[in-house]
């Protein structure tokens, strides 16, 4: 049943809620919407007081992972942690206290997927995949969701379409080549999915529903989306669309990050209603 997943997003050890087009490598072409008083363990206690599990912890880039550390130190094994991770970090971050850690980028070698990197993570977790979450976090190009990496500001070879992962023909818009990869086949070497509509990451104007609904059809493990939600409605309106498969994350709309749209107990109260 669709859930409200929260996030702690951090950038230069800060938590902060980022316009997710706006991450680039200059400093100055980054655009947030908040900028935290509070650390990262606020948010963690905040977030185990409230029993709220599989929560992400994600590292925007170098100079997080203390923050992330401690994070984690004050809810071991209720967090989940992305950004950076690869086959030499993957089982560290797990001995520190993450449930589960979070691959992104690693997964492609010069933009291209790489099923031998995927292997090499898992072997570093003792192939345990519940320990693993796959990041297909995309950008919108036209009718089409690709895959994209480096803080989402470098598209990959592949889409996201018709429950398959097809690789682009460089240079060539509308040519493809079929790939064996699928959602399903990625399945089995994961536990979830988590995916961020890097296009609508902050903007508060409301989710990629085409995005969520085929989400849902695609979908036989949990799969969390974030991008766009702006009120409480969006949860109900993730349930409906993707038949409760699809868990939403609400980042920049939530009070406990400046937002208006969004009460954090509001969000409480529907996770407990859902499991009543």
């Amino acid at each position: 049943m669709t859930r409200f997943r929260p996030c702690i997003d951090l950038h230069a050890s800060q938590v902060k809620q980022i316009i997710g087009g706006s991450l680039g490598q200059q400093i100055s072409d980054l655009k947030t919407n908040h900028v935290s008083k509070l650390p990262a363990t606020y948010f963690a206690k905040l977030y185990k007081d409230h029993g709220l599990a599989g929560a992400h912890v994600i590292m925007l880039g170098p100079g997080n992972e203390e923050a992330a550390q401690v994070a984690l130190e004050v809810w071991p094994g209720g967090l989940q942690i992305g950004g950076g991770i690869n086959n030499k970090n993957a089982a560290r971050w797990i001995e520190q206290g993450a449930e589960k850690v979070i691959v992104t980028s690693y997964l492609f070698e010069d933009a291209k997927f790489s099923m031998d990197h995927l292997n090499a993570v898992l072997g570093a977790l003792g192939n345990d995949t519940n320990k693993l979450v796959i990041d297909l976090s995309c950008r919108r190009q036209h009718d089409k969701w690709i895959v994209a990496m480096n803080k989402w500001q470098k598209l990959t070879d592949v889409e996201i379409n018709e429950g398959r992962l097809r690789r682009i023909i460089p240079n060539q818009i509308d040519a493809y080549i079929a790939l064996p990869e699928s959602i399903k086949m990625l399945e089995p070497h994961c536990s979830e999915f988590l995916i961020h509509a890097a296009d609508n990451e902050g903007l508060q104007r409301g989710i990629d529903e085409e995005l969520v609904e085929k989400l849902g059809c695609w979908c036989s493990i949990p799969v969390t989306y974030a991008g766009g939600g702006k009120s409480i409605d969006d949860l109900e309106k993730v349930k409906k669309l993707s038949g409760g498969k699809v868990d939403l994350t609400i980042g920049s709309a939530l009070d406990i990050f400046g937002g208006q749209g969004v009460k954090f107990i509001d969000c409480v109260e529907w996770n407990r209603r859902q499991k009543a």
